[in-house]
């Protein structure tokens, strides 16, 4: 019978750390977002996503959208049916594929994410960056490297 190798009491402060600080930066950036732009945190991914070089011309298949997102595929439909009621994006058939479909920023969508950003960065540079060395940041984008890559070979 195998044993558990629980988490020591460094370990434990470090990941309760992180699912708080992960929780509650979600929040205050959901909050300010919605209070300052109208755009819902989720509205934001999807924006950045449509604006990323990754993008062609502001657009991209729903499931390459899910994928980047780690979004389920029922959760990226709703989420985008919300943001083209509000003229944010369009989504339009996949000539190739009958079952697929693109999602396309509107002129809209793309000042939204204009006039966002700015603020966005600033509090994330606020509560995120603030009092970090450089030396920590570097630490932690190496950090965070590993584990993805972890992740990703799963």
């Amino acid at each position: 019978m195998r044993t558990t190798n629980w988490l020591d009491d460094e370990e434990q402060r470090a990941w309760r750390g992180f699912l708080d600080v992960h929780a509650q930066l979600n929040a205050v950036i959901n909050r300010q977002l919605q209070s300052t732009t109208g755009l819902s945190l989720s509205d934001y991914a999807i924006l950045v996503e449509l604006t990323s070089e990754l993008a062609d011309d502001g657009s991209l298949r729903m499931f390459e959208l899910g994928e980047r997102l780690q979004w389920e595929k029922s959760r990226v439909s709703k989420q985008v049916s919300r943001m083209e009621a509000r003229g944010l994006v369009e989504r339009r058939h996949c000539a190739d594929d009958r079952r697929g479909a693109f999602v396309d920023l509107t002129p809209e969508g793309r000042a939204a994410i204009e006039a966002a950003a700015p603020a966005h960065v600033e509090l994330v540079r606020d509560l995120f960056f603030e009092g970090a060395t450089r030396e920590q940041v570097l630490a932690l984008g190496d950090f965070t490297e590993r584990v993805l890559g972890r992740i990703s070979s799963r």
